[in-house]
């Protein structure tokens, strides 16, 4: 491995055998011994990358595409079929709820147990237990089974344990979700912490924006495959296409001899709904719009949808940054948050999402828009970096916002 490396996946593939109609008894088993039919699942396919020492990497990708098999591997839960995975010192994974715990122990029992496995002695799990039991909250609750946990409190206590060992490798599945938004953020906070003393992570999330925070590079996988591994703001873009792809993959295909299905099918990809063009203001597509401070903003969506469909939101984010830098998240919103779902008439419409003041003085930014099924469903279609625009700002005020205010004088 490489000087400054941390952990290097050289051409690694998992492969999980799925039987049919396996024998449940010990006699059903002998009499279809040799005859049980199988077929072979490969989780991971000759997935190749490294991770340098301090840098933070995300695995992104669907439901289904290897993330959790991939960081199981890596920490040594699961053993490759083919190629190799090397870590260059200790490692630490929080991978799945509940992973490692024994339910009928406490707390208590279960932090030397964890903290043993991971390779301290009891004398170190002495010096950092209280500060363990503190980062998790539960010290009221530290000597109950853990069987009576909730699901935040094994966040919180596998979390906490995961990152008081010191590891020089920390290794993140998608449990962060789980822990209430306060935790969340005392979470993330603390990753932060090992980025600059240095340690090297490798974070697994669906959450776009804590992807584009934290991470230095991602890794894109689809059906086990490396897709991309780019900057963040790249490999979202490159996520959020493989998931329309998976979308139109899983449609039902054209019984076989239908010829009108199969003229259809045979018309490309059959999303239900798609976005043909996003304008702001009005724009004209190519010239990239000014918006005035203080004036209405209105994002025209022109979409077509091949069927009429019900319960459709409209989803939009705002970054400010032109490309040249990691931009900033300004604002995230979807119209379903809004209480507002919309049912779809077949054929040609656009939608308008309308800002009833731009408070902005200064700055380069740009929208991401989507259609999705209500409850952050399935996405219909996606558009990163659908329209960038400026600010053009003409009063004499300092700073970013310009908020409209009034003074009054009141006699004494």
């Amino acid at each position: 491995m490489n000087s400054g490396v941390a952990v290097s996946v050289e051409d690694v593939s998992k492969r999980f055998r799925l039987y049919h109609d396996r024998g449940t008894s010990l006699k059903e088993r002998l009499v279809k011994r040799g005859k049980t039919r199988y077929e072979d699942l490969w989780a991971l396919q000759n997935v190749s990358f490294e991770v340098g020492e301090g840098e933070t990497v995300g695995i992104i990708g669907h439901n289904g595409s290897g993330k959790s098999t991939l960081l199981k591997s890596i920490c040594g839960v699961l053993q490759p079929s083919d190629g190799q995975i090397v870590v260059n010192g200790t490692i630490a994974g929080l991978l799945e709820l509940g992973a490692g715990f024994q339910h009928e122990l406490s707390g208590r029992d279960n932090i030397y147990l964890n903290g043993s496995m991971l390779g301290l002695t009891k004398k170190e799990i002495d010096d950092i237990f209280d500060e363990i039991v503190a980062f998790a909250e539960l010290e009221k609750f530290i000597d109950n089974q853990v069987k009576f946990y909730s699901s935040g409190m094994y966040v919180r206590l596998g979390f906490a344990v995961a990152v008081n060992v010191n590891p020089d490798v920390l290794v993140i599945d998608e449990v962060l979700a789980v822990g209430d938004e306060r935790f969340q953020r005392k979470c993330l906070n603390r990753i932060r912490e090992f980025q600059d003393q240095g340690k090297t992570i490798i974070f697994v999330s669906h959450a776009a924006a804590q992807v584009r925070a934290i991470c230095n590079r991602a890794v894109v996988l689809d059906q086990g495959k490396v897709i991309t591994i780019s900057n963040p703001g790249e490999a979202i873009r490159v996520f959020r296409d493989s998931l329309l792809a998976v979308e139109d993959r899983v449609k039902p295909k054209p019984a076989e001899g239908n010829a009108a299905a199969e003229h259809t099918a045979d018309q490309g990809s059959q999303r239900s709904v798609r976005i043909e063009q996003v304008r702001l203001n009005g724009s004209i597509p190519g010239v990239q719009p000014n918006v005035k401070t203080g004036d209405a903003m209105k994002i025209e969506v022109d979409y077509h949808a091949t069927d009429a469909v019900e319960g459709v939101a409209f989803t939009f984010e705002l970054f400010l940054g032109d490309g040249s830098d990691e931009p900033v998240l300004m604002m995230r919103s979807s119209s379903d948050a809004q209480g507002m779902v919309f049912d779809l008439d077949q054929g040609h419409n656009t939608a308008n999402i309308t800002l009833p003041t731009w408070p902005i003085t200064d700055g380069s930014f740009f929208l991401n828009v989507g259609i999705a099924a209500r409850n952050e469903g399935m996405m219909f279609d996606w558009k990163e970096k659908a329209v960038s625009f400026e600010t053009v700002y003409e009063g004499r005020s300092e700073g970013l916002l310009s908020l409209p205010y009034d003074i009054s004088l009141r006699e004494q």
